[in-house]
């Protein structure tokens, strides 16, 4: 299913005028959600695709579903190889199940809206202007960049970081219940790894933790390179789908061979040639 509509046509812009982007309104859309940012670390930009559209949004990427790579494994919180010699507190040690699936970039019509949203170089300019940055690239990783993340009931996405510093993401499919998105904002930075906080949260400190309630067509700008984060289990009957628009400050940013293998089940030569660009030296 797909429509002829417009990238920006898509968009409520009479809230978020990114057709628009020398206005007023452009200046207070992005002011108020770089407040969000600085004090959450995360900002959600209700209603962001118009209402009459929003079933078009969820059939579109429902119909991606069959595609996504659906393995059950044991991952931690940096999506390194579990055999990884870590010292014995380390939280890389604290092994968890990932069960939510990842229909890899290739696989998403150029057509489909959430395609042409990321493609869009006025999208791309509203959320650099959000991060308070001169310009976002797409990631050069054929496989990550643009993905959709399903999470059938009974599984969950538990706690992990980002590869790319700059995530923006959009709930197509809401959960019957669960799929609850919890974050733990700035729990480390590009300097500070942070462990013991790590650790106490994947041991079971709610303290640092928040949650978001989010509804089809909803933007989510969020930081998830520095703050750990997961989808709780979903419950119900029906998976709880996401579009995630992966973005970097830096042009050239490809996933690394262990964690495309476990997202994605495969990897491509760009994956084995070891040129990830990264901008600081946190673990994946």
């Amino acid at each position: 299913m797909s429509t002829s509509v417009a990238p920006l046509e898509m968009v409520d812009t009479d809230r978020y005028p990114l057709t628009d982007p020398d206005s007023a309104a452009w200046r207070a859309a992005v002011e108020r959600t770089r407040a969000d940012l600085a004090d959450a670390g995360c900002s959600v930009l209700a209603d962001f695709v118009r209402p009459e559209l929003r079933e078009v949004l969820r059939a579109e990427c429902a119909a991606l579903e069959p595609f996504a790579h659906a393995e059950i494994e044991r991952v931690n919180a940096y999506n390194i190889a579990l055999d990884t010699p870590l010292p014995e507190d380390h939280p890389g040690r604290t092994v968890m199940e990932r069960g939510n699936a990842f229909v890899a970039r290739d696989r998403v019509p150029a057509s489909a809206i959430i395609s042409r949203l990321y493609t869009s170089p006025l999208f791309q300019r509203f959320v650099a202007d959000c991060f308070g940055l001169p310009r976002l690239h797409e990631l050069a990783d054929p496989l990550s960049g643009l993905t959709l993340n399903v999470i059938a009931p009974g599984r969950s996405h538990p706690w992990h970081f980002d590869t790319n510093e700059y995530t923006v993401s959009m709930l197509t499919q809401a959960a019957e219940a669960g799929g609850t998105f919890e974050y733990c904002p700035g729990i480390r930075s590009a300097a500070d790894e942070n462990f013991p906080a790590v650790r106490a949260v994947l041991a079971g400190d709610t303290r640092p933790v928040r949650q978001l309630t989010l509804r089809p067509g909803d933007l989510q700008l969020f930081k998830g390179r520095f703050a750990l984060h997961r989808v709780n289990t979903v419950a119900g009957t029906i998976a709880r789908h996401s579009a995630i628009f992966a973005y970097s400050e830096r042009p050239g940013v490809v996933g690394s061979a262990e964690r495309t293998r476990q997202l994605f089940g495969r990897v491509l030569p760009v994956h084995l040639a070891e040129r990830t660009v990264r901008g600081d030296e946190l673990l994946d």
